[in-house]
């Protein structure tokens, strides 16, 4: 299978810069993945296709504002870095921009000082592995002197940085937001709870998958970068009681259906339970776990447009993407909003 299979044509005006001053007005596509039949909703009206007894399944992960500019420490060079994952202690895995000024035992400096990076480690991709040395809380110097790591194709600036976190964002660690989580707002998730839906959560940290395209001819050949995933007791525990009755489980993103669909795979039921995933889901999966999805519009020729097209088969998935831009939908992160049910 080509990675061209998965090419559409996207006017560059479609790419949403800001979100909407209010999270569940975007538009809301409907695609039957049985017959391929397209409705169009608004994102508030989510709740009519979600009946008492299903459950809803979000990603509580938080975004690290994680973001930093920096100096070297000997040259004065002006060093971005996008803080990816924790290793271990004081470990980091890192996006370095320019890469080539950063090598094995180079000090970067943020904030006149209050936080250092000293290069332990070169790797490919830009990619670099930093030890971190200050004085008092990690996250708390973030919070001072990073910012969101808004996607590439993002130019304008966020105003409010809690607009790339989802409400119910809870576990820091994230590399970038679940953007599908983006649309809900506490009463849209109140209205859903009264109508007895069930609301669970599990945590996947977005790493650096996200920010990579896929390079290869054959998607086969393309290699997914592991991401950290838990669920807890409760949730495993709806989702088996969901499956037993008959009731469908409908993921809110990419990476609760790759969450669920990997604790599935390894364990064949769902459990309390923590690891990492690469798993790759494209067209010739069959899903154990997820019965529908709730998804923002995807890049051309990504991992996440293939996700879906295994969910929903790839014909329809382009049909309803070359209905949206006509329809001139808003794509990606600050986008409207798509449900394979």
């Amino acid at each position: 299978m080509k990675t061209e299979d998965f090419d559409y044509y996207l006017p560059e005006e479609l790419i949403a810069q800001t979100p909407l001053e209010m999270r569940d007005s975007s538009k809301l596509l409907v695609l039957d993945k049985e017959t391929g039949k397209i409705t169009h909703q608004h994102f508030s009206n989510i709740i009519n296709y979600l009946e008492a007894g299903d459950t809803l399944v979000l990603n509580d992960t938080k975004v690290l504002p994680a973001r930093l500019i920096g100096e070297k420490e000997d040259t004065k060079a002006v060093i971005e870095v996008l803080f990816l994952k924790n290793i271990q202690d004081n470990n980091w895995e890192c996006l370095v921009k320019p890469a080539r000024r950063i090598k094995k035992g180079t000090i970067v400096s943020f904030g006149d000082g209050l936080l250092k990076a000293k290069c332990i480690e070169e790797k490919e991709e830009g990619i670099r592995i930093f030890t971190l040395l200050y004085e008092g809380i990690l996250y708390e110097i973030l919070e001072k002197l990073g910012t969101m790591p808004l996607p590439p194709y993002i130019h304008e600036k966020l105003e409010d940085q809690s607009r790339y976190q989802t409400i119910y964002a809870k576990e820091v660690g994230s590399a970038a937001a679940p953007t599908a989580g983006l649309h809900f707002t506490e009463e849209l998730l109140d209205k859903i709870q009264n109508k007895k839906i069930n609301i669970c959560f599990i945590t996947l940290h977005v790493g650096i998958g996200t920010f990579r395209p896929v390079n290869v001819s054959h998607i086969q050949d393309h290699k997914m970068h592991s991401e950290y995933y838990h669920m807890s007791k409760k949730t495993a525990r709806i989702l088996e009681e969901t499956k037993r009755k008959h009731k469908k489980i409908i993921c809110v993103g990419t990476t609760s259906a790759r969450t669920l669909e990997s604790i599935m795979m390894k364990y064949n039921q769902f459990r309390e339970c923590s690891g990492f995933t690469d798993i790759f889901i494209y067209p010739g999966y069959q899903f154990k776990a997820v019965d529908s999805l709730i998804t923002n519009f995807h890049l051309p020729k990504s991992t996440l447009i293939m996700l879906v097209s295994a969910l929903a088969g790839k014909d329809y998935i382009l049909h309803a993407y070359e209905i949206a831009v006509k329809q001139h939908y808003r794509f990606f992160s600050f986008g409207d909003a798509m449900l394979i049910k």
